[in-house]
């Protein structure tokens, strides 16, 4: 799979794209490396720069302890994108049977990955700190390649069961990111735990 190639279809024109990959031999680990692997990194990888020249050196003797809470904050972002993305097709896939759809655990981790591009790639506005709320734009996107993923139809839904399928797969990504987020706050924000880094 050429990754830039992919990105640029599933962003440009999205309705073929699904048609495309509906169809495409895959693997998990296919779509994980280097798809996921890479994209992941990006709001990731913004995030820690951003943070480090922007915020960083602004904080009286943050020096190095700043920069290494933010590299791991970093790192552990990325290892949970990673285990988000991967839950999200486990959970799809899991709810098929509700919605009249076709369980298939490769097609539900097609749908949970590739509708998840947006958001990574808008990730880079992580770079500037004040920029980082356009993330959004790439999240609202991404839920409307979910929304043509479905309607493809990945999972075999039926039309009448799509916008259910759909909502209720934006809730689970909610509540996936709000957990995230609830992880990285208590690792980061207790500051006993973060002198020691």
């Amino acid at each position: 799979m050429n990754l830039v190639g992919r990105v640029q279809a599933i962003l440009l024109k999205p309705k073929e794209e699904w048609i495309k990959i509906k169809d495409e031999p895959a693997t998990i680990k296919d779509l994980f490396v280097p798809y996921v692997v890479i994209l992941a990194a990006i709001p990731a990888v913004a995030q820690f720069l951003g943070t480090v020249l922007f915020i960083g050196f602004r904080i009286p003797g943050g020096g190095g302890t700043w920069t290494t809470r933010a590299l791991l904050y970093a790192i552990f972002s990325y290892i949970l994108s990673l285990v988000v993305v991967y839950a999200f097709g486990f959970i799809i896939n899991a709810l098929a049977p509700n919605f009249a759809s076709t369980q298939n655990q490769m097609t539900a981790m097609k749908l949970a990955v590739y509708s998840m591009t947006p958001v990574w790639i808008a990730g880079i506005f992580n770079l500037i700190p004040a920029l980082g709320v356009l993330s959004i734009l790439g999240s609202l996107y991404g839920l409307y390649l979910l929304y043509l993923g479905f309607s493809t139809p990945l999972m075999g839904t039926p039309k009448d069961k799509v916008p259910g399928y759909v909502i209720v797969s934006i809730v689970v990504m909610i509540v996936l990111m709000v957990v995230v987020g609830v992880i990285l706050g208590a690792a980061f924000a207790i500051r006993g735990v973060m002198a020691f880094f």
